[in-house]
């Protein structure tokens, strides 16, 4: 399965090595929506390149548009395609049935509060010792469907490509729209 990747870029870092397209940024992590840092690594992914440039441009909603923005600590954003085995596992948070084994409401895995979404991708990466992740819908669009993938699965990711981000891209301006960001 090929999954996107919106991300702070380093072209000269090896796919692997911080800021590559595939780095576990866990010592960046703690106040993302299933992050453990003291447990595991994650990578946001989504099955839709246009989710995840969402997910990176969404605090600037109602601002202009400018380069500037799709810059992080000093570094282009880019969007990476990366491929996951078609044979691994994610647990299903978009799975009524899912849902009700794992005991967890559809209000609670979509809120932003993370001091309940922290806690429950816990628990599912400790409770499922197989899953390489969680599949979970976007709070921006419900038919945009995100992955959040542990850092006991990077071994089995390959990336397909990446490239640095413009303003000027089509995935930007889609973004763009969808959030309300004003075109410079």
């Amino acid at each position: 399965m090929i999954l996107n990747r919106c991300l702070a870029w380093n072209e000269r870092a090896a796919p692997d090595a911080p800021d590559g397209a595939l780095w576990f940024p866990r010592p960046y992590q703690g106040e993302g929506r299933h992050d453990n840092p003291a447990a595991y690594g994650c990578l946001y992914l989504s099955e839709q390149p246009l989710s995840c440039v969402v997910e990176q441009l969404a605090r600037f909603r109602g601002q202009r548009l400018t380069p500037a923005l799709l810059r992080r600590r000093g570094l282009p954003l880019a969007l990476a395609e990366l491929e996951l085995p078609d044979d691994a596992r994610l647990v299903d948070l978009d799975d009524p049935v899912v849902l009700r084994r794992e005991r967890l409401r559809p209000s609670g895995v979509a809120t932003r509060q993370r001091e309940i979404t922290q806690p429950q991708a816990h628990a599912l990466h400790e409770g499922h010792a197989e899953a390489a992740g969680l599949r979970w819908w976007s709070t921006f669009e419900a038919q945009w469907l995100n992955v959040t993938l542990f850092d006991r699965a990077a071994s089995s990711l390959r990336l397909v490509s990446v490239r640095a981000l413009g303003v000027a891209d089509d995935e930007i301006a889609a973004a763009a729209e969808v959030l309300g960001l004003r075109l410079a």
